[in-house]
């Protein structure tokens, strides 16, 4: 009997056309699995892969400029729907999907691509467990912590589905053993919680170093993730939370 395949969390990546579906399409689509191990630590789980797709529509120079994938490297290769489904959802054994910065790629993994599969914003939780980070991309969070395990040349080329996929995994498994699944989960569908404010006279600072008065301006600001720091931040201060990624700032009523 084959020893049973473990559940898993596959981490996704996507090279497109452009930001916006539908006018824009996948040309790539990179996993790379992670799964719990007996011994209670989660763990890189297999190979991964990759798949180029046909995204139906011509590449534009800025977007070859950033994956280096042309349209004559894809013009043979399968269409986004026969691709997708079996790579986004290994039924029964993915609990979840996810990826650094998840929203680009929910945008194209719709709920009846994924049967609905929760998903993990490795970006978000990053900005809850590793706030001392100089910035949060998914690069710079690699040679920011040196995941260990993580082979230098199989992460390469950056902006490649599966390189960046492979990358991103070891930084899920190193979340995973120090957070639940739940609470990656949870923290993934509420709005980046910035450590630090982005811009202005107190770009830089953390947030608990502002005055009131910045601190109002940010609550109405066009940025979600600000408004909902400067928010949190608010209620740290009326006694309704702290702003630190380790403490149930999620359960703030922010109506």
């Amino acid at each position: 009997m084959p020893p049973r395949q473990p559940s898993i969390i596959r981490v996704i990546d996507l090279e497109t056309t452009g930001a916006s579906p539908p006018a824009h399409g996948v040309c790539e689509i990179g996993w790379q699995d992670v799964a719990l191990g007996e011994d209670g630590r989660w763990a890189l789980f297999g190979d991964g892969g990759n798949h180029l797709v046909n995204p139906g529509r011509p590449m534009s120079p800025i977007t070859t400029a950033i994956h280096h994938i042309r349209d004559e490297d894809v013009a043979d290769s399968p269409w986004w729907h026969d691709v997708a489904r079996p790579i986004l959802d290994p039924w029964p054994r993915r609990i979840a999907l996810a990826a650094h910065r998840a929203s680009f790629e929910e945008q194209f993994c719709t709920p009846a691509l994924t049967r609905g599969a929760d998903w993990i914003c490795t970006w978000k939780c990053a900005l809850r467990l590793w706030q001392d980070s100089p910035s949060f991309s998914n690069q710079v969070l690699r040679y920011w912590r040196k995941p260990e395990g993580l082979e230098h040349e199989r992460g390469l080329p950056a902006h490649r589905a599966f390189p960046d996929a492979y990358v991103t995994a070891h930084h899920l498994r190193d979340m995973l053993n120090e957070a639940s699944v739940a609470q990656l989960i949870e923290w993934s569908k509420l709005p980046g919680l910035l450590p630090r404010v982005r811009y202005g006279p107190d770009r830089g600072k953390e947030w608990t170093a502002i005055e009131d008065e910045s601190l109002q301006g940010f609550l109405t600001d066009r940025d979600e993730d600000i408004r909902f720091t400067a928010r949190t931040e608010y209620e740290r201060r009326r006694g309704g939370g702290q702003i630190r990624g380790s403490d149930p700032v999620w359960q703030l009523d922010l109506e």
